[in-house]
C-alpha cells in the first residue's frame, strides 16, 4: 500500500521564521527542537510533516496526548531476561521516532515527568530503560517538535527552557497570503500526488541543502569570539542558567552551515537570536540587540508579503535586515 503524500515543506506559504528554525534543528538536533506557540489552524502539524520529508529516513512519529511512560520509552520483558538470559525489548515511541521527526501536539498538556523525560532523550540521543538491575539502551536521535496553544495552560519555565528553539506564530494573516495558502492547500487535497511532482524540485533542493549542511557542520568551529558574543547578549536579556548560551552558539553554527560558510559571523548569531532568547528572556528584560550602540537598530521583520527566503541558490546572507537569510524557494 502506498503512503499518502505529505504537503510539501517547500510549498508552504509564510512562516519563514519557523522554517528556518526547523531546518537548522534538522542539521544540528542538539539544539534540543523547536517548541512551536499559536492558535489552531496555523499549519504546525503540517510543517512537521514536511520536515520529516527532509530527513533520510523520513520518519514521523506523533506522540499520543494520553502516552503512558511505558508508550514513550517502551518495556523490558523480566520473563524473558530470567529464561533466556537476556533482556527482551519492545520498543516505544521514541525508538520509532530514531532518525525522524517526532511530534508532540499540545505538549503543555503533557504530564509534566514526560515532558522531561522527553526533553531528556531528545538532548542526548540515547534511551536509557533500566528495570530490576536489567537495562537496555539505544539510539534516539530524532528533531523533536512540540506545539502548543498558549490560551489553553503553560509550560513550568523549567521545561520551557528545555526546548532549544522558540518561535511564535501570529494567528493574523494578510488577505492575499490567506488566499495563496487556501488555493495550495485546494490544489493538493484535489490531487496530492500531482501537487507533490510539481514541487519535487524544490523539495529535492531543500533535503540536498540539509544534507550539505550536516556534512559540513562538525568542520565549523565554535569559535571563542562567537561565544564571547552570546554571553554578553544572554546576561543582558537576563536570562537563567547557560542552556541559552549553549543552544545559541548551536543555533548559529547549524545556521552558518545552512548558508555554506565555513565560520560563525554575526549574521548567524543574530538570524537565530531570538529563537533561543524568546521563552528564556526575563520579561523586563528588552529583546536582546547587537552591542553596537553607534548603529542604528535594523528592522524586526520583512515587509508583508516578502517573504525572507526568497530563491534558493543565493550562497551567502545579506547586510540589510536582520534575519535575512538565502532563502525559500518560491514556485515560478
Amino acid at each position: 500500500m502506498t503512503d499518502i503524500p505529505h504537503f510539501p515543506l517547500s510549498a508552504v506559504v509564510g512562516a519563514d521564521e519557523l522554517k528556518l528554525a526547523l531546518c537548522l534543528t534538522a542539521i544540528d538536533p542538539k539544539i534540543g527542537g523547536v517548541l512551536i506557540e499559536g492558535p489552531r489552524g496555523m499549519a504546525k502539524s503540517t510543517l512537521a510533516r514536511g520536515l520529516a520529508d527532509l530527513l533520510a529516513s523520513g520518519q514521523f512519529v506523533t506522540l499520543p496526548l494520553g502516552a503512558t511512560e511505558e508508550r514513550l520509552v517502551g518495556t523490558l520483558d523480566l520473563d524473558a531476561a530470567l529464561g533466556e538470559g537476556r533482556a527482551q525489548f519492545s520498543p516505544g515511541v521514541l525508538a520509532k521516532a530514531d532518525g525522524g521527526v517526532l511530534y508532540v501536539d499540545e505538549v503543555n498538556l503533557l504530564a509534566d515527568h514526560l515532558v522531561d523525560l522527553l526533553l531528556d532523550v531528545a538532548a542526548s540521543g540515547t534511551n536509557l530503560i533500566e528495570r530490576d538491575g536489567i537495562s537496555h539502551r539505544h539510539s534516539a536521535r530524532f528533531v523533536l517538535i512540540g506545539t502548543m496553544n498558549p490560551e489553553e495552560g503553560e509550560l513550568r519555565p523549567q521545561l520551557l527552557d528545555r526546548f532549544g528553539f522558540n518561535v511564535a506564530l501570529s494567528g493574523q494573516t494578510l488577505p492575499a497570503e490567506r488566499g495563496q495558502i487556501i488555493r495550495r492547500r485546494l490544489d493538493f487535497d484535489s490531487d496530492p500526488v500531482a501537487f507533490c511532482a510539481q514541487w519535487a524540485e524544490q523539495q529535492a533542493a531543500l533535503q540536498a541543502r540539509c544534507t550539505e549542511a550536516r556534512a559540513r557542520l562538525d568542520a565549523i568551529e565554535l569559535d571563542d569570539q562567537a561565544l564571547a558574543q552570546i554571553t554578553e547578549r544572554c546576561f543582558a536579556a537576563g536570562v537563567d542558567g547557560l542552556r541559552a548560551d549553549l543552544v545559541w552558539l548551536r543555533g548559529a553554527r547549524a545556521h552558518a552551515a545552512w548558508r555554506g560558510a565555513d565560520a560563525i559571523t554575526e549574521d548567524d548569531i543574530e538570524a537565530v537570536a531570538e529563537f533561543a532568547l524568546r521563552h528564556r528572556r526575563q520579561e523586563h528584560s528588552p529583546p536582546a540587540s547587537p552591542p553596537n550602540p553607534g548603529q542604528p537598530p535594523k528592522p524586526s521583520d520583512t515587509s508583508p508579503g516578502q517573504g525572507q527566503w526568497g530563491d534558493m541558490p543565493a550562497p551567502a546572507l545579506s547586510t540589510g535586515a536582520r534575519r535575512e537569510v538565502p532563502t525559500w524557494p518560491k514556485k515560478p
